[in-house]
């Protein structure tokens, strides 16, 4: 594409020569390749300007930056040197890259989008979409927290939803295989910061809003108005909004865009049928087609009913006959690492739990926020004689959570054990001061369940001892890290994923209980 061709998506000034071709896009100077265009974008710390000269001398052919930007090339090289690359100037560069990004990949035969936002339970409903979508023999892609999805092909994710340059680079790439249908998680730090500029979704969802990432947004509020922008004609044709709790209902007040409630009351557009406990329900239509969907939530836990019934509405919205997904609401399968992902000592490609009458069971979950951690613990009272969360908090992070994590978790487990997650920078024993704060207030309140609080914090020899110790109707939900394959604490990431540590906390207690040594 013609630098003279992105005026449409980036009006400005074009400094050298309007017809220089660029075959891609980049705002990493490590990642740019030679022939593509280079976002120079200001940062908090550092002008992406100063990295041109070297990327000029690697075969760079344009550069997309403001006229600081521009003023700090042109002081940098000489006129020679200068007249072998284009400048696309214009006012904020980072606000028009994603539509610089869609114009040079190109949206022609790109796959239908389908958007999924809010606090929780976004990666899971992307995931049960995508499943849906297999069952019925679609090509398709997932973008989110775990991995990118590209016809069954992972990619590593860096993080929740790409920067432009990177999600439009993708898109072409699941055109190139033939995927229809895309999947996307759709952070707030995303929409604030332009990541999916020049993305337009055929159908966006909404599962929920409680407190998180409150150290990037000032507010619950502004938090919120962030998230809403996704549900305005910029970004997407229609949304599916879960009407669940307040929020849910504030969505649907200021969407911008047609909206179908989805509820468990009379009042909801689709409305779940549904027995607590149960993985069977009923997903109905209130209209003149009447239509009824009877499914299966393939993941434990009533707040997996609602994210397969979101995953259905959308589907359904985005022109998937019902009939269809009749056919295969009951048997499409959907798993989620490190989402109420059951660990098996066999691995995690086994059948079925190996000895569930020796061994507790075990679950790793991402809950890592007041209402998830709520949610997860609720969910897994029916089926547990005992509950066990071993969980702490992300250091650098929303601080204001902790407190509320402490509570629920002393409203909702029987045994605490209170250990690191990723402290990044911060003192660990700061932080699970934090947390055992609410769960001292909640005790103290006289509603608690739980009975007793234990402390370990070096996390693996937190899981060992609990797994050890746990009776065989005991549930022990390790909670926070998910799919995770790291820990960050005082600048180091060291390998470490709870779902391994798990299994071979497992794995050594059934040796022990074969040997007579481990005893509940």
């Amino acid at each position: 594409m013609r630098i003279s061709q992105l005026l449409p998506a980036a009006p400005g000034t074009i400094h050298g020569d309007p017809d220089r071709e660029v075959g891609g896009v980049s705002h990493d100077s490590r990642t740019v390749s030679p022939g593509h265009l280079y976002a120079a974008l200001p940062g908090a710390n550092v002008h992406g300007a100063k990295f041109a000269p070297d990327l000029i001398d690697r075969g760079v052919a344009a550069i997309l930056t403001d006229a600081t930007g521009w003023d700090m090339i042109a002081h940098s090289v000489d006129p020679q040197t200068l007249a072998e690359v284009t400048g696309l100037i214009v006012e904020h560069p980072r606000a028009v890259l994603g539509y610089v990004s869609a114009a040079v990949y190109g949206t022609s035969g790109r796959p239908q989008l389908i958007g999924v936002t809010g606090t929780n339970g976004k990666t899971t409903t992307t995931y049960l979409v995508d499943g849906m979508l297999e069952a019925l023999g679609h090509r398709t892609g997932v973008i989110g927290t775990v991995a990118t999805l590209i016809a069954g092909v992972t990619e590593p994710s860096v993080r929740t939803t790409p920067e432009a340059p990177e999600l439009h680079a993708l898109f072409a790439k699941m055109r190139a295989a033939d995927v229809d249908t895309c999947a996307m998680e759709v952070s707030s730090h995303a929409l604030s910061q332009h990541r999916v500029d020049g993305a337009h979704f055929a159908v966006s969802g909404f599962t929920n809003l409680s407190q998180d990432h409150l150290d990037f947004h000032n507010s619950m509020d502004e938090y919120f108005g962030v998230k809403a922008e996704l549900f305005t004609r910029a970004f997407s044709d229609t949304a599916v909004i879960v009407v669940e709790d307040r929020w849910g209902e504030k969505m649907v007040e200021a969407a911008q865009v047609p909206v179908r409630t989805l509820g468990r009351d009379d009042r909801s557009d689709w409305r779940i049928e549904h027995t607590p406990g149960e993985s069977d329900f009923v997903l109905h239509l209130d209209g003149p087609d009447d239509e009824v969907i009877a499914l299966r939530s393939p993941l434990p836990g009533d707040f997996n009913v609602t994210n397969t019934a979101l995953a259905a509405a959308m589907l359904l919205e985005a022109g998937i006959p019902a009939t269809d997904l009749n056919e295969i609401g009951r048997t499409f399968v959907a798993s989620v690492p490190g989402r109420m992902e059951i660990i098996d000592v066999s691995g995690p490609r086994a059948e079925g739990q190996s000895h569930p009458e020796l061994l507790p069971r075990a679950i790793v979950d991402y809950s890592h926020t007041p209402d998830a951690i709520e949610k997860a613990l609720e969910s897994l009272h029916a089926d547990s004689d005992e509950l066990v969360i071993i969980f702490g908090a992300g250091g650098d992070r929303d601080r204001g959570k902790r407190f509320g994590m402490g509570q629920a978790a002393a409203r909702g487990a029987d045994v605490i054990v209170l250990t690191d997650d990723n402290p990044r920078t911060e003192d660990p024993a700061t932080i699970r001061a934090a947390i055992k704060d609410g769960i001292d207030a909640e005790i103290s309140t006289g509603g608690a369940r739980v009975k007793k609080v234990i402390e370990v914090a070096e996390r693996g020899a937190a899981i060992d001892q609990a797994i050890a110790a746990a009776g065989t109707s005991t549930t022990v939900l390790i909670a926070g890290k998910g799919h995770e394959t790291g820990q960050s604490a005082g600048g180091v990431v060291t390998d470490f994923d709870d779902r391994l540590r798990t299994r071979s906390a497992l794995r050594a207690r059934l040796g022990g209980v074969q040997t007579g040594k481990v005893h509940s």
